[in-house]
């Protein structure tokens, strides 16, 4: 049997509560049931670790909890640590859509406000130490290649765009350059990629790993004012 039938046959354990409705017409493509799975495993997965409040969730209990089968889960994931990752990066896409309101001081206040309430959810923490090892991870995958870079030219390299596609934060990364693009071409201050990760979303992350209170809407306020102030000098 060849991984993609085993992967249509044997995703949902027989006998279990929450398992798919059997089909009764024609059976779907591999590609719908993948994305079935991959939901049910990662809504699981989410509602593990706001009950648990970590994310060392034994793959057993998300098996049990999704009705997918651990053989399923530990081919297509390997680890928990994976799984949160991919949860992390799928909340990124999901919920943090970057903004577009006309103005870059409206788009950058909007989107450190979807930041600061997604970092507030149960998960949040949680969900951004995930990122941050898959971020080291993958930085230490590339750190022979770039062994003789200086830190001014990655910069720039991935303020062109030119951000790494297995990179956590490469689809918001782009996202990002496509919003401070927007504004450059109605005439407002050009800001880089990295002033925004580096005056907006990095206080935010920092103030969620250690639990530190006020992001409130004036907080996040000061922060778009300094960004915008620092590429105004």
């Amino acid at each position: 049997m060849t991984e993609e039938q085993r992967d249509t046959t044997d995703d949902h354990e027989p006998g279990r509560g929450n398992r798919a409705e059997p089909e009764s017409g024609p059976r779907r493509r591999t590609g719908g049931r993948s994305a079935r799975v991959r939901e049910a495993v990662l809504k699981a997965t989410a509602e593990l670790i706001a009950e648990q409040g970590h994310e060392r969730i034994p793959i057993a209990e998300i098996a049990e909890r999704s009705g997918v089968h651990q053989t399923s889960i530990y081919r297509r994931w390997r680890t928990t640590n994976a799984i949160v990752l991919d949860l992390s990066q799928e909340r990124l896409t999901s919920l943090w859509a970057v903004p577009d309101t006309g103005s870059l001081r409206g788009d950058l206040l909007a989107y450190a406000r979807r930041a600061a309430a997604s970092m507030a959810e149960p998960d949040g923490a949680v969900l951004l130490r995930a990122l941050i090892a898959g971020a080291a991870e993958e930085a230490g995958t590339g750190a022979d290649a770039g062994a003789d870079a200086d830190a001014e030219s990655v910069a720039a390299y991935v303020d062109a765009g030119n951000i790494p596609a297995t990179h956590p934060l490469a689809e918001r990364g782009r996202d990002l350059l496509d919003m401070l693009d927007r504004a450059a071409s109605r005439g407002e201050p050009r800001l880089r990629l990295f002033d925004v990760l580096d005056g907006i979303l990095a206080p935010i992350y920092l103030r969620t790993l250690f639990r530190i209170p006020g992001t409130d809407d004036a907080y996040l306020g000061s922060l778009v004012d300094k960004c915008l102030a620092h590429a105004d000098s």
